[in-house]
């Protein structure tokens, strides 16, 4: 039988060559923030499930919600939110066929990625 030399190869050769694009950074990102919201919503619903419940079981669960976890959890939320709706009126504009090309939706991830913070930034000073 003939021997065969194996060649020594990484397993995933892209991840050495391929640099990451705005793109598809704000594309993942838009999945992460719809996956977080998921998670604060139901943080939320157990904080008013608790309300309903006993004065004993609220306190624990306003605790936790009004924590220095609770409020990183809730800001970064408000962000969140923010950016996925602006990444959802991309995603339609994208849909209407234009801003296709690379220049274009480059800048509008970056006004996703600048216009959420900016809102978030003002929506807590309102509140």
């Amino acid at each position: 039988m003939a021997e065969t030399k194996q060649v020594e190869r990484p397993l995933s050769p892209h991840l050495q060559i391929y640099r990451p694009q705005l793109t598809s950074i704000t594309s993942i990102l838009t999945r992460i923030t719809g996956n977080a919201l998921v998670v604060a919503a139901a943080l939320i619903v157990w904080w008013l499930l608790a309300a309903s419940t006993s004065d004993n079981y609220f306190a624990m669960a306003d605790a936790v919600l009004t924590s220095w976890f609770g409020d990183l959890v809730l800001t970064l939320s408000l962000w969140a939110v923010w950016y996925h709706y602006l990444a959802g009126l991309r995603h339609l504009y994208f849909d209407a066929g234009k801003g296709m090309d690379i220049p274009t939706a480059e800048k509008l991830g970056w006004a996703c990625i600048i216009g959420s913070v900016v809102l978030s930034v003002i929506t807590l000073l309102l509140v």
